[in-house]
């Protein structure tokens, strides 16, 4: 009995010390910000990296992050919302739709910032994009669709446009609508495959290969989780795959990618967090955007692709581009 009681007043103690140790921790006057993405995959890696390097270089250099990722799980993202509320941190940042959404839901009673969302609005996190809700405001990382679908059509024929999305995300179902107008505007047939996670993304592209000439991927964080999958799958069809996301396309065998450079965003992203650090009231700041060109216009070319499925890239398009990957090996220009 003895024995017993020792064991359980050292437990007891050592219980002790971690809430002491956690108290002063948290009252050592450090900036703390909670940053929940949805998942991991290049694009959202990047804004969180964007974030604390334009932070750091703004002069925050002991910002205590807690960096959580949902794996594509709601659920898991109302639970980190959760955390951040209970640990007080002193910002709660949702990187993409799900966990900004998580985070709004949650957190009342200090600001909360998103980023990489396409519709602010239309996911319920403000009301207009004109002014900021009561203690939250962000960046949106609205995608250029026409823009990338007519670059398509210039680099080849098509006829028939695939386009696998999620149907769990709010962003995915927006912009699959702005791509499906496209498309009927454009006189090209809409080819749509929906999926709920990334496990059905390979089986739904599968779905829709002989039916289509091309792949028109959107800034879709489920099908990006599984991006390798739709690449692989499609190219072994002859079916090349356009991208949203030219952070991904480097690492993956995307015939083409325009968009916007999301360490960029992420480093706006970091210079808005810091307008709230300085006491900028998140209600006072409409919703943001990558308005500069040079963030907008991030096109990168896969030569190596374009041989594979016999196609020639214009000299005009290969000029423009920002990458070209050849033999193997990207170079920017």
């Amino acid at each position: 009995m003895k024995k017993i009681t020792c064991i359980l007043l050292a437990a007891l103690t050592a219980v002790c010390l971690f809430a002491e140790g956690s108290a002063e921790q948290a009252d050592d006057g450090a900036i703390s910000i909670g940053i929940s993405k949805i998942v991991s995959h290049p694009a959202l890696d990047s804004i969180e990296k964007g974030i604390q390097d334009e932070l750091a270089e703004l002069g925050y250099p002991d910002i205590r992050y807690d960096l959580q990722n949902a794996n594509g799980d709601p659920n898991t993202a109302k639970q980190i919302a959760i955390k951040f509320k209970n640990d007080k941190v002193d910002i709660a940042v949702g990187i993409a739709t799900p966990t900004s959404q998580a985070l709004a839901s949650t957190i009342t009673d200090f600001p909360v910032i998103y980023s990489a969302v396409t519709d602010p609005v239309g996911a319920g996190l403000v009301t207009s994009l004109n002014e900021g809700g009561d203690n939250i405001t962000g960046y949106s990382d609205m995608t250029p669709v026409r823009e990338q679908i007519e670059l398509l059509t210039r680099l080849m024929k098509v006829e028939r446009l695939g386009h696998v999305y999620s149907t769990g995300e709010a962003n995915a179902v927006v912009l699959a609508g702005i791509a499906r107008d496209v498309c009927a505007d454009m006189g090209i047939e809409f080819v749509e495959s929906t999926v709920t996670n990334s496990s059905e993304v390979k089986q739904a592209t599968q779905a829709i290969l002989n039916r289509v000439d091309a792949i028109y991927v959107s800034t879709d964080n489920t099908v990006f989780s599984a991006l390798q999958s739709v690449v692989q799958t499609a190219l072994d069809k002859n079916i090349p795959v356009m991208s949203a996301d030219p952070t991904s396309a480097v690492d993956y065998e995307v015939f083409a990618a325009l968009g916007f450079d999301y360490y960029r965003h992420g480093r706006a992203t970091g210079r808005l967090i810091a307008r709230v650090l300085e006491g900028e009231d998140p209600s006072n700041i409409p919703t943001q955007f990558m308005s500069d060109p040079g963030d907008l216009d991030q096109l990168i070319l896969n030569l190596d692709v374009a041989k594979k499925i016999g196609v020639t890239v214009p000299a005009d398009i290969i000029d423009r581009a920002s990458v070209i990957i050849e033999n193997g090996e990207a170079r920017s220009r």
